[in-house]
């Protein structure tokens, strides 16, 4: 066992000692005869200029463009394809890609054999998708520009990332615009996608059974949806921005078991948070501001917690159509609502009087929207009196019975360098 191990040693010193860097010009067919005669290890350094075609890389080595170097594709398949281990692509401008719509047609293709593969510091400029993280364990996505077609509508181009059954993979601190979603994972585990930057999306992230993962310090801003985690468990969603998304900040579709704090959602122009058939999830410490609605809850989703939450200047705080009350304070600490005519006579921070965000009127509207032009009728004006004084006549739905005195914005996260 011994002889055997030294033997490895020594193998491992020779393959190192006999690595090489190799520098490439931007001539016709340099970079084929290159990667075809590198030995794992090498540095391949483009010089300056273009590299026109497809590229396939099946050996242990850096590809490195020091930021002067364009590969453009011939518009058929992937312009790099990665069938190797320990593979590292730098500092390169990536275009031209096939536009089949396969998932297949990418800037940038890790296979399942391209473990431990680094895409870093390149700009992946107008392929079908970006990155396609194909079953390749533990790659790192990093420092990139990644911009998606335009010329398609938004549901048939591709994704800036797209991570399948490619467990330890990690998406971090890239800008991501136009395309379909920025980064959509799928049938995936123990990911972590920090510190991006999107814009101009469908969806900024799109998760879909993907478990015991980190979706944190990202921004989204002007795509149709921020954060939708979809089909999940086990899921920490902390520190992320969505600034002026359409639809909703934060989706959450039978996903259990996760953890959603300091988020600040703002401007949305439907609803901050919409929850759907999730259970058993922690919302502590968000930020929710004028949007259409703070958070909707429906489909029965139960045992979910809130706690130290601010909903600030929101049309509707909550919307909930149901009979049950729901206590939205967790060990005697409740959330901040702007709307809330508190007092605190005791000074502890939490107001003396409870909080509910909803009465009978608010379910007839949700469920008769033409029931509005009745809202400045005595009749309404009545029964809204009534409720208030006379507690008992309130249809259940969302209490707080430890409500806040001031709001607690989240703390300074990544995002605020862009």
């Amino acid at each position: 066992m011994l002889r055997t191990l030294f033997i490895a040693v020594l193998f491992l010193q020779s393959s190192f000692v006999m690595a090489r860097e190799i520098r490439v010009p931007a001539h016709s067919g340099a970079l084929v005869d290159a990667l075809k005669n590198a030995k794992a290890g090498d540095i391949i350094r483009l010089q300056s200029g273009t590299y026109e075609g497809s590229f396939t890389i099946d050996t242990p080595i850096t590809l490195d463009g020091a930021g002067k170097a364009a590969i453009v594709g011939n518009e058929i398949g992937s312009v790099i394809s990665v069938l190797s281990p320990d593979v590292t692509i730098k500092g390169l401008t990536v275009t031209g890609s096939g536009s089949k719509g396969d998932g297949r047609d990418a800037g940038i293709y890790l296979s399942k054999k391209a473990t431990n593969a680094v895409v870093s510091d390149n700009r992946i400029l107008g392929n079908l998708v970006g990155v396609d993280v194909h079953g390749s364990k533990n790659a790192l996505v990093t420092r990139n520009v990644i911009e998606g077609r335009q010329d398609f509508r938004m549901n048939d181009r591709g994704n800036g990332v797209y991570v399948w059954n490619a467990p330890g993979a990690k998406v971090i601190q890239n800008d991501f615009r136009w395309g379909r979603d920025g980064i959509f994972v799928n049938t995936s585990k123990r990911n972590e996608f920090s510190g991006n930057r999107f814009r101009d999306l469908r969806f900024a992230v799109h998760y879909m059974y993907a478990n015991d993962s980190i979706v944190t310090n990202n921004l989204s801003e002007g795509n149709h949806l921020g954060y939708a985690i979809m089909y999940s468990r086990n899921v920490v969603i902390k520190g992320n921005y969505s600034k002026g998304d359409r639809d909703h900040g934060i989706m959450m579709n039978y996903t259990n078991s996760s953890t959603v704090s300091g988020n600040h959602i703002e401007s949305v122009d439907d609803k901050c948070v919409f929850i759907y058939n999730a259970h058993k999830n922690r919302f502590e410490g968000n930020y929710f501001a004028g949007c259409g609605i703070g958070i909707h809850f429906t489909a029965g989703s139960e045992r979910n917690q809130f706690s130290g939450n601010a909903f600030v200047a929101n049309r509707t705080q909550v919307k909930y159509v149901g009979s049950r009350w729901i206590d939205w304070s967790v060990d005697g600490k409740g959330n901040y609502w702007s709307d809330h005519a508190a007092f605190d006579l005791d000074g502890n921070g939490i107001a003396d009087n409870v909080y509910r965000p909803n009465d009978i009127m608010d379910h007839i509207l949700w469920t008769q929207p033409a029931a509005k032009a009745l809202l400045g009728s005595p009749a309404v004006q009545l029964i809204r009196w009534s409720q208030s004084t006379f507690p008992a006549l309130l249809p259940g739905g969302v209490v707080d019975r430890a409500p806040l005195m001031q709001p607690k914005l989240p703390s300074r996260t990544i995002w605020e360098d862009f």
